[in-house]
């Protein structure tokens, strides 16, 4: 089953069993940034330094990235490009229901509407099929700690989750320095294309940013 980044990483910020999101505010903007990333790789969207733009409207065929690529286009109407930053911003919150939406689709986790405390609805997402998220991990694991040569995928799902200091989530039993270390080495790596890669450093750049600011904002 392919997946696509932002499923993966939503996927591993769920508790497998009783599938509350872990980290959700920096699992958030990975997620938005594996859907934009997903659109560059597949020559929807181009990054360029602070800026995105948005280069053919043809379907790719997955509803989670067709319905941004349609959001995209609605937030640039009547612009030729706008901010990575702006967009990250606008699109975090809502990638991470639309990501979960995809992920119960597919038959990997499943939807359950309880209420904290007798009172609070709350949603919850636990595993259905443990086979993808197993995959996910072992790949990961065989790149980060076997020092595997990664495909563009995962090298750039990795360059994803080290952006939003994501380590833990995936490799929650592993010393961070050493893991945060070798993800910054494949995400530097010359594993895609030069256009890909600018790509991809443009965005990394851009969630530090949004990262640090709302960071802020939260702490005064």
């Amino acid at each position: 089953m392919a997946i696509t980044l932002a499923e993966e990483i939503m996927l591993l910020s769920l508790d497998d069993e009783s599938g509350s999101a872990k980290q959700r505010s920096a699992a958030g903007w990975a997620v938005s940034g594996g859907i934009l990333l997903e659109l560059v790789l597949a020559r929807r969207v181009s990054v360029a330094g602070k800026h995105l733009a948005l280069t053919d409207t043809t379907p790719t065929g997955d509803q989670l990235l067709d319905s941004r690529t349609a959001l995209i286009e609605t937030w640039l109407r009547g612009r030729k490009k706008g901010r990575v930053t702006e967009w990250l911003t606008k699109d975090q919150a809502k990638s991470v229901g639309a990501a979960l939406e995809s992920l119960c689709q597919r038959g990997v986790v499943v939807e359950e509407k309880r209420k904290a405390l007798g009172v609070f609805p709350i949603r919850l997402y636990p595993e259905a099929d443990g086979a993808v998220e197993a995959e996910l991990r072992e790949r990961l694991r065989a790149v980060v700690l076997g020092g595997a040569e990664p495909d563009t995928r995962t090298a750039g799902l990795i360059a994803l989750i080290h952006s939003a200091n994501l380590h833990r989530l995936a490799f929650p039993d592993s010393p961070r320095k050493e893991v945060a270390a070798r993800m910054a080495q494949v995400a530097a790596g010359q594993w895609a294309a030069e256009s890909v890669h600018a790509a991809i450093r443009d965005m990394q750049a851009a969630m530090a940013a949004v990262i640090v600011v709302t960071a802020a904002t939260a702490g005064s």
